[in-house]
């Protein structure tokens, strides 16, 4: 099981990670760091985004959940120091008490609508203490902020 479990996203500021669950998400501004924080790296994403990626992602091994799969058992699969959970909202709030990081890019726009960071029930929150800010964008605007979940 991996040591380190971080969520990658890139999120509008009202908080949606995509319009809806089929969406190619051509907004996001992050791909290069994307790109190079994940190579080499097991990701893990629900089965709607791995139809919205246009083919693989080269140098990582993807692992595709559907609704019904165990997170645990999920992980228990994964021997590499860390993996990346990279999305949609029904799979980050599946593993949402097996995150050990967030990293999350807040982009300028404003959906109103669509699919949520945590796609599902409310949850009960969670404690983060702030490591780094990572600049993708400073014209735009636009950082990564890098958070370790505090267990409880």
């Amino acid at each position: 099981m991996p040591q380190r479990v971080i969520l990658i996203a890139a999120v509008t500021v009202d908080g949606y990670v995509a319009r809806h669950s089929l969406e190619i998400t051509k907004w996001s501004k992050d791909l290069h760091l994307f790109k190079e924080q994940t190579m080499g790296w097991p990701i893990i994403m629900g089965s709607n985004t791995y139809k919205t990626l246009s083919n693989e992602l080269p140098g990582r091994r993807s692992i595709i959940v559907h609704r019904d799969d165990d997170p645990a058992s999920i992980l228990e699969n994964v021997s590499a120091y860390q993996c990346f959970i990279i999305g949609g909202g029904r799979t980050y709030h599946k593993f949402i008490k097996k995150f050990t990081h967030i990293y999350v890019t807040p982009h300028p726009h404003v959906f109103g609508g669509g699919i949520r960071l945590f796609e599902g029930p409310e949850t009960k929150g969670m404690d983060l203490s702030f490591i780094r800010l990572v600049e993708v964008s400073k014209e735009r605007g636009i950082y990564q902020y890098q958070y370790k979940v505090k267990k409880k």
